[in-house]
């Protein structure tokens, strides 16, 4: 029977080859230092947003929550948030199906899947060293694809009930973060478009090279916010005070991070936290992530006071990240952009 994990071995071979020969290069010795740090368990912030619809005094106390979080965290996690624990699973049985096909037919053609297969990604193309191989395959799709899909099946029916209710959520968020900042909360209506917005659904294969390989190398995500759902499994980790937090699953519950356009938009009010995946050798793991992503002609100015950043478009920011990580094999992201 056809396998339908990616060929990370025999494709990463020269990757595995060079560290068992010559040990990690000295590009990846940070990143080798961050996979043995001692893992601390610690609870993020946990907001309930049925709060949002009570009275004046209990909704302005929610949303100042959501905001220091975001500013002394940059990760939070919400509860009653609008997705119900049906759609939840139904998302995550749509997810195993597609990912549990051949992978031959995930990369040249899924049937009742067509649409995902220009969108399939795996491992790290870039990487220059074992560390920075992620231990990953995901479909990226942007909201437009999804709103457009045609058909009527169990998996189009379940996504494009998640990506409307998860694309609400965000902007909801968004909207509370920017109004506690005095500015204009209709910006995120008028700049985040279905078009750059999307749902990224990745699976974590059993890896047998754990703990050398990461599920997803140390990084900060390049919009405004992610929201996520992960199963069960666990292995997300966020930096906290130059320590790995475990941010452990909780039944219901979906993860808010602040991204790094958001913390250059708030000029550093709200924080984008470096995070990772760290990859299992006995279960698999599956989440779903949505990022809420502005055109790439929006401009980004921070809001008051002396600007920490000099003024950029998201196209250019995206740009200068490509270019980066061809050249060095990571992320630089926000201090290209430090006045």
């Amino acid at each position: 029977m056809e396998s339908s994990d990616p060929p990370f071995r025999s494709f990463y071979k020269k990757l595995f080859d060079n560290h068992l020969i010559n040990g990690p290069s000295s590009k990846c010795n940070e990143n080798e230092a961050l996979n043995e740090a001692k893992e601390c368990e610690f609870e993020l912030p946990l907001i309930d947003l049925s709060r949002l619809n009570q009275d004046g005094f209990e909704s302005e106390d929610c949303k100042r929550e959501i905001a220091k979080a975001a500013q002394e965290w940059g990760f939070f996690q919400v509860i009653n948030h609008g997705v119900s624990s049906d759609v939840l699973e139904k998302m995550r049985c749509e997810q195993v199906k597609a990912f549990k096909k051949p992978f031959q037919e995930k990369v040249n053609g899924l049937r009742e899947f067509d649409f995902l297969t220009r969108n399939y990604r795996w491992g790290t193309p870039s990487a220059t060293c074992l560390s920075q191989l992620a231990w990953l395959e995901a479909f990226h799709v942007p909201l437009t694809e999804i709103s457009t899909m045609g058909g009527v099946t169990s998996f189009s029916t379940t996504i494009k009930q998640y990506a409307k209710i998860v694309s609400n959520l965000a902007e909801k968020l968004a909207e509370i973060l920017a109004e506690k900042l005095g500015q204009n909360p209709g910006f995120f209506k008028e700049k985040c478009v279905p078009s750059m917005c999307y749902i990224r659904m990745s699976r974590y294969p059993l890896c047998p090279d754990s703990p050398q390989v990461f599920g997803l190398m140390p990084h900060t995500d390049s919009d405004f916010l992610t929201v996520l759902h992960q199963d069960h499994v666990g292995g997300l980790q966020l930096l906290r005070n130059g320590k790995w937090i475990a941010v452990n699953p909780k039944q219901g519950t979906l993860i808010v991070m602040i991204g790094d356009i958001f913390q250059a938009w708030s000029n550093d009010v709200y924080k984008s936290v470096e995070h990772r995946v760290v990859t299992n050798k006995h279960f698999e793991r599956y989440s779903i992530a949505y990022f809420l992503c502005p055109s790439y002609e929006t401009v980004i100015e921070s809001c008051g006071g002396c600007s920490a950043y000099r003024r950029f478009s998201f196209g250019e920011f995206r740009e200068q990240v490509q270019e980066d990580v061809k050249r060095f094999g990571h992320k630089v992201g926000l201090p290209r952009f430090i006045l």
